[in-house]
């Protein structure tokens, strides 16, 4: 029960985050940077992508993903549809990791050790749907402030 609703959040909010780009009138502002925003939201979706890939795709499923964080903060343009494409295929990284996940996986580490302490892959697994909620917020933020 706590995968299908884990999925349903991940589908639900990587949606979202599709509907925030596509919602930007003009779409070069999405790559815009003012004064107190320290990203763009389109950085801010690659970083979001990345970091799905990486955690999701390397970490539960390794499929040998390579992640380049540093590129996800210092793209200055990316086509929408590259990042839209991005996003879709983060959307099936995600369903397909977590529905080869055996729900009694949830309670033991998460494999990569990300802090200076063990945690068990559902804590993980919350933590990326919260950090992915945090940064959609953002962009939703940025959009509203800059695309007016």
């Amino acid at each position: 029960m706590t995968l299908k609703a884990l999925k349903e959040l991940f589908k639900r909010d990587l949606n979202l985050l599709k509907v925030e780009i596509e919602s930007y009138k003009t779409y070069t502002k999405m790559w815009e940077i003012k004064s107190g925003i320290k990203n763009s939201a389109g950085n801010l979706s690659l970083h979001l992508t990345g970091n799905l890939n990486h955690f999701i795709g390397h970490g539960l499923l390794n499929n040998g993903y390579k992640r380049d964080r540093a590129f996800e903060f210092s793209c200055d343009y990316m086509k929408k549809e590259e990042l839209l494409q991005q996003i879709n295929d983060v959307i099936t990284i995600v369903d397909d990791g977590l529905s080869q996940l055996p729900e009694d996986r949830l309670k033991v580490d998460y494999p990569i050790q990300v802090w200076d302490k063990k945690v068990s892959t559902l804590f993980f697994l919350m933590h990326l749907h919260s950090h992915l909620t945090y940064h959609l917020g953002q962009i939703n933020y940025h959009r509203r402030i800059l695309d007016f």
